[in-house]
């Protein structure tokens, strides 16, 4: 049997790395709030910011004031609906 090495002797397996670099997403699937559509993305969809959070609204206009259901998250953004003006 291998022996660990030293610098393993005292660290959990989750230390050695530090985890990930990356914040944890603010938001998640199902929750909803109340966003100010800032600009308009390439595609067409809305673009808001939760925290610092980009978030993707369908069918929505820059300038527009409206309640969101979130319904996907990935690392770097997340896609919304609107459910309510």
């Amino acid at each position: 049997m291998k022996k660990p090495r030293s610098y393993e002797r005292y660290e959990k397996k989750s230390d050695r790395f530090r985890g990930s670099k990356a914040p944890k997403n603010p938001i998640s699937v199902g929750e909803e709030y109340i966003v100010t559509i800032e600009e308009t993305s390439k595609s067409g969809t809305g673009v808001a910011k939760i925290r610092g959070f980009v978030v993707l609204v369908n069918n929505s206009n820059p300038g527009e004031r409206v309640k969101v259901r979130i319904k996907q998250v990935s690392r770097n953004h997340a896609v919304a609906d609107v459910f309510s003006s």
